[in-house]
């Protein structure tokens, strides 16, 4: 399902467009403000931001600076009363893809979100997320909140599994299996003792990365 963040704090307008995108399959959740959108975007990764110009907390032009800082490809459209051509250059600057002017059909709306997933892709395919953890498979990098976290070529496989299963236990066999036997590496259980350790300390001890003792290992939201 596509699922869109939208931030607008007049609950009105967000109430009518998350009503109609709904009916259209489109899931949307809305937030008050910027603070609010980033730190949903530290745990998870939307199709689409739908950003309001004038928010409580910031403006919709350095709100898109700080989404492109941590998620390049995501796609985000304006939506602004203002139809000033500078205000709409600095929206693109700060790295829009699109805008709508207030007032607008919906209609309108929910064609210009279709058009923008063709062309981007859906973004949130690329991401894999839980609790705060971001992982980005086609740059094999990983965050934790805003910091960049490097890890060894085996810490990421392993913690790409287990987001790639997130909400189900993976064996210690199968971690095994396909962390280092799909590579031609046989390691005792041992290794994966000891990489599963540096793994949660370089991402800070996360709650949603937890033991099932005997088992294996789980990543559950916690929800964040």
């Amino acid at each position: 399902m596509i699922h869109v963040y939208y931030a607008e704090d007049d609950e009105d307008i967000a109430g009518t467009v998350r009503e109609f995108l709904g009916r259209r399959g489109i899931r949307v959740t809305v937030f008050k403000g910027a603070e609010a959108v980033m730190e949903a975007l530290g745990g998870s990764c939307p199709s689409l931001v739908l950003v309001d110009w004038n928010l409580p907390d910031d403006n919709g032009a350095a709100l898109c600076r700080r989404i492109r800082a941590i998620r390049k490809e995501l796609p985000v459209i304006f939506l602004t009363v203002r139809n000033d051509p500078c205000d709409m250059v600095c929206g693109f600057q700060s790295g829009a893809d699109d805008y709508v002017v207030k007032p607008f059909e919906l209609e309108v709306l929910y064609l210009r979100i279709q058009a923008l997933l063709r062309r981007a892709g859906n973004a949130s395919g690329r991401y894999l997320s839980c609790g705060g953890i971001c992982l980005d498979r086609e740059s094999r990098t990983v965050h934790s909140g805003s910091e960049k976290i490097s890890l060894s070529p085996s810490e990421y496989q392993l913690l790409l599994c287990l987001l790639q299963n997130k909400g189900r236990t993976v064996t210690r066999e199968s971690l095994l299996e396909n962390v280092w036997d799909s590579n031609g590496s046989f390691v005792n259980d041992n290794t994966l003792t000891v990489t599963m350790k540096r793994l949660r300390e370089k991402l800070n001890q996360p709650l949603c990365l937890k033991t099932v003792r005997s088992i294996g290992y789980c990543m559950e939201d916690n929800g964040i």
